[in-house]
């Protein structure tokens, strides 16, 4: 016999609105500071003394590797509660949190390489930094082709939410990596227990700049926790009711 659907709740028509809100504003917000970190970065930033122009990469890989790591501690938290409450939000979050982390990553890897191929002379190199990096990539790859190919939906969340709360830990590894082994990346400049060594110009734009990337994720974020939720909703109105 044939079946009808029934007509979409206002639920599964669109996201909810304040998650509608937290996007538009965020974009927003990304949208303005943006376009004044990019002001900074080519107008009020002085030129380095030492890597002149090419320098000015640094203004917008340093806040994309900063973005990631943040895109990662969502992931890791939002794993260790679906872990333990299993409430599939706390999924969702994990699953689009580390999709938008993966490609921002890709992005830092990208302006590395265009940053010391400049400077150093060579598109990569075997650097604790790179290569510790490079394995934070290839974990949250493997994350997304981990969902991707477990069938069970409830196993593939348990497996990832492991996987995402063990990966994180590469990140304090990173971030040490240019104190604890020699590397050709130079020590921190802002997170120093001296203080910031950056010029007062350049910690500007800097900061400016960790902002509007930082808005950016937050948009892009309730972008994809929006389709995740339209998928969730399309997912339970083609299950069958209990007991049919």
């Amino acid at each position: 016999m044939a079946q009808t659907l029934s007509r979409p709740t206002a639920s599964a028509r669109a996201p909810g609105g304040g998650l509608a809100l937290f996007t538009t504003l965020a974009g927003a917000a990304g949208a303005v500071t943006m376009t004044l970190a990019l002001y900074g970065i080519f107008v009020l930033a002085p030129t380095e003394r030492t890597q002149g122009v090419v320098q000015r990469v640094f203004y917008i890989h340093v806040p994309l590797a900063w973005t990631a790591y943040l895109a990662f501690g969502v992931v890791f938290v939002g794993s260790l509660l679906y872990l333990l409450r299993r409430r599939r939000r706390w999924d969702v979050l994990a699953r689009s949190s580390a999709e938008v982390g993966v490609v921002l990553t890709t992005l830092v890897i990208v302006s590395g390489s265009l940053w010391g191929k400049a400077v150093w002379g060579t598109w990569w190199t075997w650097d604790a930094r790179l290569t510790s990096t490079l394995v934070l990539w290839f974990i949250y790859v493997a994350y997304l082709m981990l969902r991707a190919y477990v069938g069970d939906p409830d196993r593939a969340a348990r497996y990832s939410a492991v996987l995402g709360i063990v990966g994180f830990l590469d990140i304090p590894i990173i971030h040490m990596s240019v104190i604890w082994w020699r590397t050709l990346h130079p020590e921190p400049v802002v997170l120093r227990s001296e203080g910031p060594a950056l010029p007062p110009e350049m910690l500007w734009v800097l900061l400016m700049s960790l902002v509007a990337m930082t808005c950016l994720y937050l948009s892009l974020l309730g972008l994809k926790l929006g389709i995740e939720t339209l998928r969730e909703d399309l997912r339970a109105r083609r299950s069958p009711p209990a007991g049919q």
